[in-house]
């Protein structure tokens, strides 16, 4: 075994190894191949390359055959040939674009002037293993000590334009490769500086890792951040996920949750699909979406994982999805074009890499022949699938022997010679959206750019300080390639910013074709955090332009909140109305705000109103019944009065002073009717005179009871043997004196407490109502017990003697009349301070109120009643022989 072939069986079964405990362990392996093996060129295990020399050589890995689904993935076991078929057309346009690039630059004047670019591109045929042996072979350069031959069963691969390739170098830039797998092993295993144009792993920005790796396509992390902004710009609180089993699907979820998290958005529940069991691991996603409410649907996943999914989807009728797509399927051709994704899947929104025209691109594509480029096998496979016909050009003899296309050549009718690309519309042709091949296209200009700025040489007399082609030193290449800085044919700034390039991609949407296909709408642009949408051109999964909606629970109206569910998502809640005097003005509110004092909760509760100031009014059902009570039981004392007047000669008017009598009807006429003072809006004035009308009226009608009674006991007394003087005290002056002075104090004390605090009109705001009660408040509470004090001290000294007197031998005793008015009075006003304390509002003067017609009356009825019956219907009892009668 040559010392080549036994290095190469080594690294076969130990890149493996290598390649996961450096994903493992963070650890960076760079070998360089072309220091440590003599042996430098590989042949590639595909059967296809194109190679063109020139003063710096640029190597590229791309996916351009297909791996037959038989083959073994053992990554240990070395490929063969003839696994590797059918040409692909997409790859197929990157590589050309990768040619067209360096014709490009090779014919510019500024760019790399007097130095040529050269390439070696090879084909891995989607295998990190075909991919590594690729990548060692150009980074190896060439080496006459040993020959492709040393590796069983393989061949060199071809070249474009050349025989023999003489005097190879390692080449300084790999374009590759083709995936975020193929993109670490290149970086870690080989260290080559290399520019991805689809590697779009986040892991590959951790420059400490993978510090000589650059990639045209935006980490996949900005990605799910544009969807999770598309979730929040339209609402979708509530979205099911359905994401590859691996780290491209668990990245995408975590990052949708960074980005919503604190935004109300929640995943209604996260399927994985595994390559291996697609179908069961489809039907089992696709089940989960009929069953769930979410409406809108996340895949991150891959085009063909993506086709299963709908068809189980299509089998169980489940068609009104509103699907949120990656980039991995937004854009696939196969999906487009299947009749069974426009019925499950139409007005798919997603996200897509960013589409760039390339000027004379098409034109470059539809020129190309095997005529003009008789050395280009992969041009001649293609012109042999397109036609159908041998374009007549001889073969080099070891591609006969590998190639499974040319096994048919002999059967193959030779072209005629017309066979022209200006008619054809395929994959290869198509130049409508360039995304991809434009970021080979970039890829290309950012090497020739590094390249111009290290091979610029300022100080030409000094050429040891200056690198020339032959000498291209990676610490110095990757110094360069970190610069670069230009202006692409979109007249935009390129730059890397690590490993990266400023995020932007496009938003695309699928709109039904008349013959049942779908087509792709570009519908806004997504540059770093920055979402632009032309909504107007979106068409939804309805068929309509109205929003889909997805939400585990309907946002909450303005005037109520949300309360979350136990044991659920935040998404899922109850709406709650908010309580009196609390409002919530915007939708989806988490708490009601209270109003301020003043201010109080609107019906609905969306707004604070001012509260409606609230009395006591005459119009109300209240102010009526206390007025007529009021006005009744004045008119009642007037009746009275007037019976009294006219019946005034009469021994039971006469009886223990009708003088008291009269006065005392006055007195309870003025309670009556200073109760009205308490009814309507309070104002200054009425709340002074209110409660001075009060204790005056009622001192002057207690004092009067007090002195009949003490006359009462001082007639019986004088009946005594030496107590005739006892009477000479309690005559007509000293009773009206005595009346005159116990008033006197009260309006002392009244006109004392409204000089120094009165009270005064004010908004009760301690109730909470949507009405604000105007009252007098009593700024000074001691004024106001003093008054009733004074009253109470009154009363229960007329009750004490009043009791004291009941059973004094007279027909008709006053005394007991007096005696059960004063409990009445006694019982209303003890029973008034509790409900005066506790009643709220304008109650708090209807209780007032209440208790002066309650205690009026009481002093009417009892006292005057039984003296108006004897009067008016029993006269025969209204004799001076009757009432002294024992």
């Amino acid at each position: 075994m040559s010392r080549f072939s036994w290095l190469f069986t080594l690294w076969s079964f130990s890149a493996p190894l290598l390649l996961l405990v450096g994903r493992q362990m963070g650890l960076s392996v760079g070998l360089q191949v072309a220091e440590t093996v003599s042996c430098s060129r590989w042949g590639t295990p595909s059967n296809e390359g194109l190679f063109h020399d020139g003063d710096v050589v640029i190597g590229g890995l791309f996916n351009l055959h297909y791996q037959t689904p038989a083959i073994d993935h053992n990554f240990t076991q070395l490929p063969h040939y003839k696994s590797c078929n059918g040409l692909q057309h997409v790859p197929l346009q990157y590589i050309y674009a990768m040619v067209f690039a360096v014709e490009e630059i090779n014919n510019s004047t500024t760019l790399l002037p007097g130095v040529k670019l050269g390439y070696h591109i090879f084909d891995s045929c989607g295998r990190p293993p075909w991919a590594l042996q690729a990548a060692l072979s150009l980074v190896g350069g060439d080496s006459t000590s040993c020959k492709s031959t040393d590796l069983p069963g393989y061949s060199t691969g071809y070249r474009e334009g050349i025989t023999e390739r003489k005097g190879d170098h390692p080449v300084p830039l790999i374009i590759g490769g083709a995936s975020s797998v193929t993109g670490q092993i290149l970086s870690r295993l080989l260290g080559p500086l290399s520019i991805s144009y689809l590697s779009t792993c986040p892991c590959l920005s951790d420059r400490g890792k993978f510090p000589n790796f650059f990639r045209t396509i935006p980490s996949d992390v900005y990605q799910a951040r544009a969807i999770a902004q598309l979730a929040i710009h339209y609402n979708w609180t509530w979205i099911g996920a359905v994401v590859a089993n691996n780290d491209y699907g668990h990245m995408a979820v975590k990052v949708f949750q960074e980005e919503t998290q604190g935004k109300g958005v929640c995943l209604a529940f996260v399927k994985t699909l595994q390559r291996e069991n697609i179908v069961s691991d489809a039907r089992s996603a696709a089940l989960t979406i009929q069953a769930s409410t979410a409406t809108v649907i996340l895949i991150f996943s891959w085009y063909t994982d993506v086709r299963e999914l709908f068809l189980q989807l299509d089998k169980i009728n489940v068609t009104d999805r509103q699907f949120l797509a990656s980039e991995a399927w937004s854009t696939s051709g196969n999906l487009l074009q299947s009749l069974v994704t426009s019925r499950v899947a139409s007005g798919v929104l997603g996200v897509a890499i960013r589409s760039s025209p390339i000027p004379g691109f098409e034109n470059y594509l539809r020129t190309l022949h095997p005529v003009h480029r008789p050395d280009n096998e992969l041009l001649k496979e293609y012109w042999e699938a397109e036609f159908g016909c041998s374009p007549g050009v001889t073969r080099s003899s070891h591609a006969l022997n590998i190639s499974a296309a040319s096994h048919q050549e002999a059967s193959l009718p030779p072209c005629r010679g017309t066979e022209s690309l200006e008619g054809v519309q395929n994959l290869f042709t198509d130049t409508s959206q360039l995304r991809v091949t434009y970021n080979v296209y970039l890829a290309v200009y950012a090497a020739a750019h590094a390249l111009h700025s290290l091979l610029s040489c300022p100080n030409k007399d000094n050429s040891s300080t200056c690198s020339s082609p032959k000498n291209i030193k990676p610490i110095e290449f990757l110094q360069h390639l970190n610069k670069v800085n230009f202006r692409t044919p979109q007249d935009e700034m390129f730059y890397f910013q690590g490993a990266d390039i400023p995020a932007k991609y496009d938003l695309v949407n699928w709109q039904a074709n008349p013959d049942g296909s779908q087509k792709l709408v570009l519908i806004g642009r997504v540059d770093g955090f920055d979402l632009q949408l032309n909504e107007s051109a979106i068409q939804w999964s309805t068929g309509s332009n109205q929003v889909p909606v997805s939400v585990c629970s309907e946002s909450c109206p303005p005037g109520t909140r949300k309360a979350n569910r136990k044991g659920e998502p935040i998404c899922c809640f109850d709406c709650i109305p908010c309580a009196d005097g609390e409002i919530s003005n915007k939708t989806g509110s988490l708490h009601c705000d209270r109003c301020l004092s003043e201010f109080w909760s609107n019906a609905k509760r969306t707004a604070c109103v001012p509260r409606q100031v609230d009395f006591l009014s005459f119009n109300e059902t209240l102010g009526i019944t206390l007025t007529t009570a009021a006005v009744s039981g004045a008119t009642v004392t007037t009746a009275v009065f007037v019976v009294f007047i006219c019946y005034r000669h009469t021994p039971m008017v006469r009886a223990n002073n009708s003088e008291l009598s009269f006065l005392l009807l006055v007195s309870l006429k003025l309670c009556f009717l200073c109760s009205l003072v308490f009814i309507g809006r309070p104002s200054v004035w009425a709340c002074r005179f209110q409660q001075a009308a009060f204790g005056i009226s009622f001192v002057l009608c207690v004092s009067c009871l007090q002195v009949k009674t003490i006359v009462v006991l001082a007639a019986f007394r004088s009946a005594r043997p030496g107590a005739e003087a006892l009477i000479r005290w309690f005559g007509p002056n000293q009773q009206r004196g005595s009346v005159c002075l116990l008033t006197s104090i009260q309006i002392i004390i009244c006109a004392i407490w409204l000089s120094l605090s009165p009270p005064v009109p004010q908004p009760d705001l301690g109730f909470q109502g949507s009405k604000v009660t105007l009252k007098c408040a009593m700024a000074s509470v001691v004024g106001f017990s003093l008054v009733l004090g004074y009253i109470g001290l009154l009363a229960s000294t007329c009750l004490l003697l009043a009791f004291l007197a009941r059973k004094l031998p007279d027909n008709f005793n006053e005394a007991k009349l007096i005696t059960f008015s004063m409990l009445i009075f006694c019982a209303v006003w003890i029973a008034f301070v509790p409900a005066y304390v506790s009643s709220p509002g304008k109650y708090v003067v209807a209780v007032e109120i209440f208790a002066i017609l309650a205690s009026s009356y009481g002093l009417l009825l009892c006292i005057f009643a039984p003296k108006c019956f004897i009067i008016l219907l029993r006269p025969e009892k209204n004799t001076k022989k009757h009432l002294m009668a024992r």
